[in-house]
Formats: structure tokens, C-alpha cells, sequence
């Protein structure tokens, strides 16, 4: 059984005074110890499918399909349900950790609240979250309980929202781009933790990034997405070597290449689309080099392709074709 199974997922928010979808159609799914990465560009709906998983969402959002957490719908969860699943099953670290945490109480205050509040007694859950920190690499750890927020780097804070998630040993990890507000170097110092902590525990986890090339490094598998759908799912090692889907292509030749010296970034012509922008046909035909008259006016359902799925009427023809322009080869 999967530990996470969405299907159809379908959401619509109140967008400047009237009810849009965001969300068409997403479906994916995690095994146990399953990494998968969920990748697009800005306003692809990446963090809405992620926040859907937990049902932390703005008021009057309206949900369509399932999400099954180990065969259990979360969307038809009473309240108590799902205080329990956000407690004990699942947890989740926020791109932007300072604004996550309450600025007047201590580190040790918000680690320890959520262990105390199930029995825990205070000494043993204050030593409980020192090992913890002592696990994501933060030094002298009884002193980091001791200082507020304010008093720690961006970097350190992350380690200790990672901690927090870790501390109720969840079996559902969600990390909405826990990097994006770090420098360089510490981002690859706080997704090696995390990844190796999801490994030593054998969580499941799904990572939502902007980054393809972060995702297939800590990722078995990758989702992408564009405008509220689904376009493409498949093993990490093929959505990176030979991408089946024309915007996935496009996402592979927009990354930098630091071994390139002269080649110039292959730009996405036109702009990113909300979910509530789309028209009728592929959501995507608007930006694709190789859009037809069908893809305008038809749009491809999620199909399998080999060992993934991809969101294409053109994949088949185009498959010899993508990898060159993944490349930056030609557009």
C-alpha cells in the first residue's frame, strides 16, 4: 500500500472575489521510504497540491478527488481526525522558517510543545530535541534551546524546523522548498541532512522545489507540473537524461551548466500560467515549440509512456527530438 495516494486532486480558491481552480488535475503517489520531487515553475500549483496533503488551506477552498493517506481519505477527516494525522503522521517544513515559529518563544518552547502535548514529560522531551539538533548538525544544542529565533542564522533555523518535523516521528515528510531562502552553500549543507535523515528513518517524502536538477539528486522519482496539472511522472534518472514532455525539456535546457562556458540560458518563451489562466486544449501549448492545432484545441490526458507518465499528444514523435533541446542544443 502506498503511504500517500492522491487522485484527480482538484482545487478552487477565492481569487480576487470569485471562485477559481488552481488545481485541475493531480495525481501521484509515495511508497514507503519514497522520495518524490514535485518540480514547475511558480504558480504551478506546487505548494497548493503539497498543502492540499496536510488540508492547510485558505478558508472557502474547495476540494475535488482524494488523497489517501495508508488508505485513509484526509479530505473527509472530522477534526479530530486530523489533528491527529497533522500530530503523529505526517509533518512538514516551510520554505521560509521565521515565518513558522513564534518569535517570543524559545527554541526549546516550539520543539518540545508538540512532544509535551502527547505525554511526554518536559525533561526527557527537552533531551529527546538536543539529540535531535545533534542529528541535523547543530552544535551545542542545550544552548540553542535557551535562544529565541532572532538569534539564529537562516541555515540554523532551517536545521531546527527540520528537527521539529522529525520530532514527531512522522511517516510522511513534506518539504516545501526548504532551501529557497538559503545561500548556496548552506542549501546543499541542509539538504544533505534532510536526506539523509529520510533515509536513516525510512520516511516517505515528497519535496516541492523550482529546481529539477536539487530534485533528481535527492529524489527517486519526479513530478512535474505545470499550471494546476500534472504533466509528467516518471523515475528521476529518466526525467533528467531524456524527458518526455516538451516543458520538462524546457526546464533542463533553462538551468545553468557550469561546465558550459559560452552557451547561453535556452529561456521558456512567453510567461508561467496560473491553473485559473487555462483555456481549453494542453495548458501548455501557448509556450511549445511544437503545439498543433489539436493541442489547442484538446487537452492530452496523463498517459503511460514507458516506465513514467507524461501529458502529451506529440510524446511518442517528439522523443528523440526533447533531448537535444533538454541540452540547449536547439529550441
Amino acid at each position: 500500500m502506498s503511504v500517500l495516494n492522491i487522485e484527480h486532486l482538484a482545487l478552487d480558491l477565492p481569487v480576487q472575489g470569485r471562485r477559481r481552480r488552481v488545481l485541475h488535475d493531480v495525481s501521484l503517489s509515495i511508497g514507503e521510504g519514497e522520495a518524490v520531487g514535485l518540480v514547475g515553475e511558480s504558480g504551478a500549483g506546487k505548494s497548493m497540491a503539497s498543502r492540499s496533503v496536510i488540508r492547510l488551506l485558505p478558508d472557502r477552498a474547495v476540494t475535488e478527488g482524494s488523497i489517501l493517506f495508508r488508505g485513509r481519505s484526509v479530505l473527509a477527516m472530522d477534526r479530530t481526525a486530523l489533528r491527529e494525522y497533522r500530530t503523529h503522521d505526517v509533518a512538514m517544513i516551510f520554505q521560509d522558517p521565521r515565518a513558522h515559529v513564534n518569535p517570543v518563544r524559545t527554541i526549546g518552547d516550539f520543539l518540545t510543545e508538540a512532544l509535551i502535548e502527547r505525554g511526554e514529560p518536559r525533561a526527557q522531551a527537552r533531551d529527546d530535541v538536543a539529540a535531535l539538533l545533534r542529528a541535523v548538525g547543530v552544535s551545542e544544542p542545550e544552548r540553542r534551546l535557551r535562544q529565541f529565533p532572532h538569534e539564529l542564522s537562516g541555515g540554523l533555523l532551517q536545521r531546527v524546523m527540520i528537527a521539529a518535523a522529525l520530532a514527531v516521528t512522522p511517516q510522511l515528510l513534506l518539504a516545501d522548498e526548504p532551501t529557497t531562502a538559503l545561500d548556496v552553500t548552506t542549501q546543499s549543507d541542509v539538504m544533505v541532512i534532510l536526506d539523509d535523515q529520510r533515509r536513516e528513518r525510512g520516511l516517505a517524502m515528497l519535496f516541492v522545489t523550482h529546481d529539477l536538477e536539487l530534485a533528481a539528486a535527492v529524489c527517486e522519482r519526479i513530478v512535474v507540473m505545470y499550471a494546476g496539472f500534472v504533466v509528467e511522472d516518471a523515475p528521476a534518472s529518466i526525467v533528467h537524461q531524456r524527458a518526455r514532455h516538451p516543458y520538462t525539456a524546457g526546464l533542463l535546457a533553462s538551468r545553468p551548466d557550469p561546465t558550459a562556458h559560452t552557451r547561453r540560458l535556452v529561456a521558456i518563451p512567453g510567461r508561467p500560467l496560473s491553473g485559473y489562466e487555462v483555456g481549453a486544449g494542453c495548458a501548455f501549448a501557448p509556450r511549445c515549440a511544437f503545439a498543433t492545432e489539436r493541442c489547442r484545441i484538446e487537452r492530452p490526458a496523463l498517459r503511460a509512456m514507458g516506465d513514467g507518465l507524461v501529458a502529451c499528444h506529440h510524446a511518442e514523435d517528439l522523443e528523440g527530438h526533447l533531448g537535444a533541446v533538454a541540452r540547449g542544443d536547439q529550441a
